[in-house]
């Protein structure tokens, strides 16, 4: 099966140093069309009126899951339902490294999304920037099939992916997208289309977001989308990317500056063009700062009660683009649903890193490996 496995990555290794990938060309609004195709732009999908448009709200987590930050995520997602009673969405950017995959179930069966964030994680920054086909094969790619492994849950549930220090590699890491079958980036930021903000669009031609942390992708490449990271703005008026990296700050016991200052943010979108807004952040800022906490929740329990705003899964924002309806329209839709996954937890260890040689231990939905599963040997086969 391990043989079968690498096999599969050469052959993929070898079609991708094949082809050399067409440069991409200005976008003609006549010829990109949805559901397909999108060019990138500030223009409300389907020519809707910015009072008639959804606005969507993703709040996402990066990093692994493990019994510490879970509670955080018991505490403040689960049980919050949007106006139309459907469930709120949140998307996990989930990392292999220490992870619990029961517990990733676990959010899985809440209806939430489970996305990529690499095997490693690894340092310096710089090995993403010039990440090869290979690397991110290895890293993405098999992270996607490991996922799956471990924590009892379909592959094709797996379908957005933020690469580490959002550090894009240039054409690589969607072409690597593409061949496996993701959907969507959420890695690339702009603090250039803010106001109004970057709707999210394909890579079938040019685009003309700002490249902040290059290299950025040149190429046409059909099929995976971008979901742009709207800044946010300081209190200096600073972009920052996510919220625990913004400078000017209120200071972090202030609950009610931070309240105004989060909603100072999303009225920037929700009084736009109602570009979606994003709540990007690592749990640790959220359950060190218990200001910063409550506000956040106060912030959810306003829009979950707006008629107009929906929090969700970063996957529902690319469905809604790629057919695009009217509020009234969205709220008699069908709520999402989540096939349950049965997890049979077995607890693992210890394992022996082969990277490293260290000892680790894991909680699976599956049978455990014969090695700390890593770069290589997403298995641990």
């Amino acid at each position: 099966m391990k043989r079968l496995s690498v096999l599969c990555s050469l052959l993929l290794v070898a079609a991708a140093l094949g082809t050399e990938l067409p440069l991409a060309t200005p976008c003609d609004e006549e010829a990109c069309k949805l559901p397909d195709c999108r060019c990138s732009s500030t223009n409300i999908p389907g020519g809707l009126r910015a009072r008639d448009t959804p606005q969507f709200v993703t709040v996402t987590f990066d990093d692994g899951i493990n019994v510490i930050n879970i509670e955080t995520y018991r505490e403040v997602l689960y049980g919050r339902s949007n106006s139309n009673r459907c469930p709120a969405g949140a998307t996990f950017y989930v990392s292999h490294e220490y992870t619990n995959y029961q517990l990733v179930n676990e959010l899985y069966n809440r209806g939430f999304e489970i996305a990529l964030h690499s095997i490693s994680h690894r340092t310096p920054q710089a090995f993403w920037a010039d990440a090869t086909y290979q690397n991110l094969v290895q890293e993405i790619g098999d992270q996607k099939r490991q996922m799956a492994h471990f924590a009892s849950i379909p592959a094709s549930a797996i379908k957005g992916v933020r690469i580490p220090f959002l550090q894009m590699s240039g054409n690589t890491s969607f072409q690597v997208m593409a061949d496996f079958d993701l959907l969507y980036d959420c890695t690339w930021p702009t603090t250039a289309l803010t106001n109004p903000g970057l709707w999210p669009y394909t890579l079938h031609h040019e685009s003309i977001q700002d490249c902040i942390i290059p290299p950025c992708p040149t190429a046409s490449i059909p099929g995976p989308w971008v979901l742009p990271m709207i800044s946010w703005r300081d209190l200096n008026n600073f972009p920052c990317s996510m919220v625990d990296g913004c400078f000017f700050t209120p200071d972090r016991t202030d609950e009610e500056g931070w309240f105004k200052f989060i909603l100072t943010n999303f009225e920037r979108h929700y009084l736009g063009n109602r570009a979606p807004f994003g709540f990007f952040v690592h749990e640790w800022f959220i359950s060190s700062n218990p200001a910063i906490k409550r506000a956040f929740v106060r912030f959810m329990d306003i829009i979950n009660n707006l008629n107009d705003v929906f929090m969700v899964n970063s996957a529902e924002v690319i469905d809604w683009v790629k057919n695009p309806v009217p509020i009234d329209r969205y709220r008699q839709q069908q709520c999402k649903f989540t096939m349950p996954s049965i997890c049979r937890p077995s607890f693992c260890g210890p394992l022996t890193g082969t990277h490293n040689q260290l000892s680790y231990y894991m909680t699976i939905c599956n049978t455990c490996p014969r090695n700390y599963p890593w770069v290589g040997n997403p298995l641990g086969q």
